[in-house]
């Protein structure tokens, strides 16, 4: 799918007033591409207002300083949210989008993704992808440049910072030459990556770190190493003293183990059922994988959510992901 952004500027410059939403459980990618779109809009004169269905985690509210990030139910009534243009940003998929989703869908103006993920639901919006983007936040620094707008200290903070944590501080194979060009134009606009590194992994609770304590005790492994699990029960949040928010990037430790091909972590949800995160060293496709369950991402990277306890739900994936590797053998 072709990112047009002569096009996409057309849509932006026909409007006047813009709702921006990303995903539930908003990452930074998520956090970023809104923020930074929302500076780009701002500077061409429109009013914009950013709704997300789910709050800010804690530890990431300092890249939101002056709080513009509302949340539907709490800082919103969704009859009162009226625009010209709705964007939905770093998610293609209803599943994602929440309690904001039945404000999607009677949206009466302008609808536009823009989005990085390679599936995608019918939204009802015209999609502006590029699924080769290690990031959405390096979409929409690309939109800044198109459209000629000073790209500010805040928009390149949060831009650097959406970008950095997609491609795992620029480790993972998505990082291309493009990607730290991009990133140098961040930071020559005031973008600090050491503050950031600081805000975002320098200022753990002792509840998240006792809580990566009982992640890593449940690591097993299985296919000589090769496929590498754990995952989080909801009482373990007030046993530990831990938030939610703090099992994003968990999955991450599962891939600091010595042979590690794929990597699945099992959160509870306080609500019921488990998010499932799956990530890839190998030919085994994510995404295809996190599809089968009603998720999807990056072939390397993605998500998926399923109801039931944690045996029911791991009867269910991980005999598929042992399919999966050992047809690639």
């Amino acid at each position: 799918m072709t990112f047009d952004l002569d096009k996409l500027a057309q849509r932006i410059n026909s409007c006047r007033s813009f709702i921006l939403c990303s995903h539930i459980r908003p990452d930074c990618d998520a956090l970023g591409s809104e923020l930074g779109m929302a500076g780009v809009l701002q500077q061409l004169g429109k009013q914009v207002r950013i709704i997300n269905g789910h709050p800010t985690p804690p530890i990431l509210t300092f890249l939101d300083p002056s709080q513009k990030i509302e949340v539907i139910h709490e800082h919103v009534r969704p009859e009162t949210i009226q625009a010209d243009c709705f964007i939905v940003l770093d998610t293609s998929a209803w599943a994602q989008l929440g309690p904001m989703g039945e404000v999607l869908r009677g949206f009466p103006g302008v609808k536009l993704c823009i989005d990085h993920h390679v599936g995608e639901d019918e939204l009802g919006t015209e999609f502006f992808k590029d699924t080769s983007a290690e990031a959405t936040g390096h979409l929409v620094a690309k939109i800044a440049k198109h459209m000629g707008v000073t790209m500010t200290k805040q928009m390149a903070t949060a831009l650097y910072a959406a970008i950095a944590t997609d491609t795992g501080w620029f480790r993972f194979s998505s990082t291309t030459p493009d990607t730290y060009r991009i990133i140098a134009e961040l930071v020559e606009a005031g973008a600090v990556p050491s503050q950031i590194y600081t805000d975002l992994y320098e200022r753990d609770t002792l509840g998240r770190i006792r809580l990566r304590g009982r992640i890593l005790a449940r690591t097993a492994s299985e296919l000589d190493g090769k496929l590498v699990y754990t995952h989080v029960l909801k009482e373990d949040f007030p046993e530990t003293g831990a938030l939610p928010p703090d099992t994003e990037d968990a999955i991450n430790l599962t891939l600091a183990i010595g042979g590690t091909k794929v990597g699945i972590i099992f959160v509870e949800q306080i609500a019921g059922g488990f998010k499932l995160s799956f990530r890839s060293r190998c030919a085994v496709d994510c995404n295809s994988l996190a599809r089968e369950f009603g998720g999807g991402g990056h072939k390397a990277a993605a998500g998926a959510f399923l109801m039931g306890t944690l045996n029911e739900v791991q009867a269910r994936v991980l005999p598929r992901v042992r399919e999966a590797m050992q047809a690639i053998e």
